[in-house]
């Protein structure tokens, strides 16, 4: 059965507070992305998460993506690694970060040179925590044949062809029934973006409707794998993460976007997050 998404998701993934809540009891989100040339991308991941509702944030990044992003904001905690890439040295690291966080984001950044797409692979494989697969890492799981049922996919629509070897159609039924294919395919969940995004693991189908054409600035997949990342980590279900992240990134892109047109950028998204979720 295919259903729409709306506000009452939200409802499922925000709980009330408790008097005597304390730091971490609203999740920790490890981030690893960056690379030599691009810094923005885990900054703009991390502050949607903390804007969302996570209670803290780390970027784990090849040195100078994570000094750049760390001078972004001071709610920003940053993990430098040594050299200009993630590689296979960093795996190690990167696996005994996330077993001190409740979920992880990987992709965005990082580049695709082999070396790097082997070392997200051999993280992916041992990494047992609630992972986004966004953006770069995407590539690194053509060769994969299986993942795991707390790992969600967010592919555009020429990652979905990298993974499929096909295009999304614009019909909603069967675009639907692409993702689900890939769903079953990997054994997780997909977030498939596009001008009305589908959420899926195979079986539980849901499409969202907001956003708007603004949002093909680059930028805003980095928030919506923020937002994403920060539900796993509060102890969100992959389908009820993606469909909550999904119609807070295109509000939040919408509401932006009657202010900005033609000039939004995926900074101007993050301050509207708040508002949706209050």
């Amino acid at each position: 059965m295919l259903q729409t998404v709306d506000r009452s998701v939200l409802g499922k993934v925000y709980k009330r507070r408790g008097d005597w809540s304390h730091k971490g009891n609203f999740g920790k989100l490890l981030i690893i992305g960056g690379s030599k040339r691009y810094s923005g991308s885990p900054a703009l991941a991390a502050l949607a998460a903390i804007r969302s509702g996570v209670d803290l944030t780390t970027i784990l990044a090849p040195r100078r993506a994570a000094d750049i992003a760390a001078s972004f904001s001071p709610d920003l905690i940053t993990h430098p690694l040594d050299g200009d890439y993630f590689v296979k040295k960093h795996v190690k690291t990167a696996l005994n970060m996330a077993g001190e966080h409740d979920a992880v984001v990987i992709g965005g950044g990082l580049e695709r040179k082999p070396e790097i797409l082997s070392a997200i692979e051999s993280f992916l494989k041992d990494n047992d925590k609630p992972c986004v697969i966004d953006a770069d890492a995407i590539y690194a799981v053509k060769k994969m044949k299986k993942l795991r049922e707390n790992h969600i996919i967010t592919p555009h629509p020429h990652e979905f062809f990298e993974l499929m070897q096909k295009d999304p159609v614009y019909d909603h039924e069967e675009r639907v029934r692409q993702a689900g294919d890939l769903a079953l395919k990997k054994s997780c969940t997909i977030l498939l973006k596009g001008a009305f995004d589908v959420i899926t693991d195979g079986k539980i189908n849901f499409v969202n409707t907001t956003g708007n054409p603004h949002m093909t600035k680059g930028g805003t997949g980095d928030t919506l794998a923020g937002i994403c990342g920060s539900l796993l980590a509060r102890g969100a279900n992959t389908i009820d993460a993606g469909c909550a992240a999904a119609f807070i990134n295109g509000v939040a892109g919408d509401l932006a976007s009657r202010k900005f047109g033609e000039g939004l950028m995926a900074s101007h998204l993050i301050e509207e997050i708040n508002h949706i979720v209050k």
